[in-house]
């Protein structure tokens, strides 16, 4: 039985002054919901946008303090901060700033896992690919991790997949276990609790946020501030650090996410961003203020560093999508959406590919309604349209770099189209994995089926194939597959056990709340959030799950 979404979490703080202390989890306050938008083309404007480094962050010296409780960010709630944020700057008639995968330049996603190894050194890899296929796919557990108990819902975003190690967040520590046989090969307390995490790896390092102590009764939310960035094979924790405002004195920014691009570690959020170089954590530079009042919503990272700015006063404000240095900050290209547009994902930097509900006309909830494939000039190479709810891809409110369930490769966007009653005589769904063109804009005629009750969803790019994991029916365990891009030939890399124990520990995961790695004939999912089950009735719920090649 798949996990439900978790309740609605109080917002992190930090939108310049203090905020009221928000309802706990279980009474969420009504959330406003955003202005329908207008479609339309944008056209490249080039803008101003970042400086020299200015407000240095304030990097510590790794510390090992003790565990405890915390709380969790959402995104709907962010959007009445983004309104608080315009608001304050109208009537105070002053700008602040503030800011909300691939492969290459030494940094590897994290998305299903990293693109090398294989799991029978003998075995032949797949065709345009580097996994090779076992003799045998049928798996066996590794290791489930029984999920924490908190009172509260505490994140636990981040997990990360290398040749000898599996990381994932925990309850303000982050844990380490080796690929042999899932022990735990180190420990990493923190002096909080994790409230962000990128999915991307560079040198083996990668970044997280948390927050800046643990929660008390005068302060049970305390805000996302702090960077850290943790070495994936060691369990060390190289630097960690905050940065403060250019408007908003000594009060350390509040951040909602953090990416890597290169040697690059970028952090944005509604009252700021900053960014830090990834071995020491020098400062290397922080958005900076202009006459438009443009402030960064967030960056993604990968293959390249590139940011959503906003600029402009509230009706007439404009959405740009630019590729920065990640050295210096300053822009490369720019592109402007269409006026109407105001909050987007990035789901790829290189080629950077904008996805944003238009008009708020994105079908079945999945916040996604158009693709913008831009070029390396700033121009809108094709726009691609999602909005006749076919398609399954899925996009958050305001997170700038959270979208999943598309994978770019091959000058081609992966998606799985919508789920849909199967043709057979059995009464499950099934869905399939297709692809758009970013040349033309155009669907192509690539199509790989999920099977009968199976649903399929695209996990990363591996070469020229793709990696995709299909969730399995009720009495079946689920499959890794690497798909041929040029016959769409399906290869099963893996094939879980369909026993009873497994099969039921590894439906508790949806794909749309949980994190997957896969790597090497290994195989991981994990949540997200965790809390006190309602029922103490209920399946053990599992932090992970995880898998071995036979």
């Amino acid at each position: 039985m798949s996990t439900p979404p978790p309740p609605q979490q109080p917002p992190s703080g930090g939108f310049g002054a203090p905020q009221p202390v928000p309802p706990p989890p279980s009474m969420p306050p009504t959330v406003p919901q955003p202005p329908a938008q207008q479609p339309g083309y944008g056209y490249p404007q080039q803008q101003p946008g970042y400086g020299h480094p200015q407000q240095p962050a304030t990097v510590q010296t790794p510390a090992r303090p003790p565990a405890g409780g915390g709380n969790v960010v959402r995104t709907q709630l962010m959007i009445v901060g983004a309104a608080l944020v315009a608001m304050a700057l109208i009537i105070g008639g002053g700008f602040w700033y503030v800011s909300g995968d691939g492969e290459g330049g030494g940094t590897t996603t994290a998305e299903g896992g990293t693109p090398s190894g294989s799991a029978d050194p003998k075995a032949p890899a797949a065709p345009g690919g580097t996994e090779k296929a076992p003799s045998n796919p049928k798996s066996k557990t590794l290791i489930n991790v029984p999920s924490p108990q908190p009172e509260d819902v505490i994140a636990v975003d981040g997990s990360w997949l290398t040749d000898s190690t599996y990381v994932k967040s925990d309850v303000a520590k982050v844990i380490g276990y080796n690929l042999v046989d899932g022990g735990k090969k180190w420990e990493l307390p923190l002096p909080a609790h994790v409230c962000g995490a990128t999915k991307h790896v560079s040198d083996n390092k990668s970044a997280i946020l948390f927050q800046e102590g643990m929660p008390t009764a005068e302060k049970k939310y305390p805000q996302c501030n702090q960077v850290g960035v943790i070495d994936l094979n060691t369990g060390k924790l190289l630097w960690s650090g905050n940065a403060k405002s250019s408007t908003g004195g000594d009060r350390p920014v509040a951040f909602s996410e953090v990416t890597i691009s290169g040697q690059t570690v970028a952090a944005g959020g509604l009252s700021g961003g900053a960014a830090w170089n990834l071995a020491d954590g020098k400062s290397l530079w922080t958005p900076k203020v202009d006459s438009e009042g443009c402030y960064d919503l967030g960056y993604a990272g990968g293959e390249a560093l590139a940011v959503l700015r906003k600029c402009g006063r509230i009706p007439n404000q404009s959405l740009l999508a630019q590729v920065l240095d990640p050295v210096t900050g300053a822009p490369k290209s720019s592109y402007k959406l269409s006026p109407g547009i105001e909050w987007a994902g990035i789901i790829s930097t290189k080629p950077l590919v904008v996805a944003a509900d238009v008009g708020d006309t994105a079908k079945n909830a999945t916040g996604v309604s158009d693709l913008f494939v831009v070029d390396d000039a700033g121009q809108l190479k094709s726009r691609i349209s999602l909005a006749a709810g076919t398609w399954a891809p899925e996009c958050p409110a305001t997170e700038v770099e959270q979208c999943s369930k598309m994978v770019v490769g091959n000058g081609k966007v992966y998606l799985p189209t919508y789920e849909h009653q199967g043709s057979g005589s059995s009464v499950g769904r099934t869905n399939e994995l297709v692809s758009f063109d970013l040349e033309t804009g155009k669907a192509t005629t690539d199509r790989a089926d999920a099977g009968e009750s199976y649903t399929i969803t695209p996990l990363r790019m591996d070469g020229s194939n793709v990696i995709a994991y299909k969730s399995p029916p009720y009495n079946k365990g689920g499959q890794i597959v690497s798909i041929d891009s040029k016959t769409m030939k399906e290869t099963i890399l893996m094939e879980n056990p369909p026993e009873k124990t497994g099969q039921r520990a590894e439906a508790q995961f949806s794909a749309d709340h949980s994190e997957f790695r896969y790597h090497n004939g290994k195989f991981f999912i994990s949540r997200t959030n965790v809390r006190k089950p309602y029922s103490d009735k209920a399946d053990p719920e599992y932090l992970f799950v995880s898998f071995t090649a036979s």
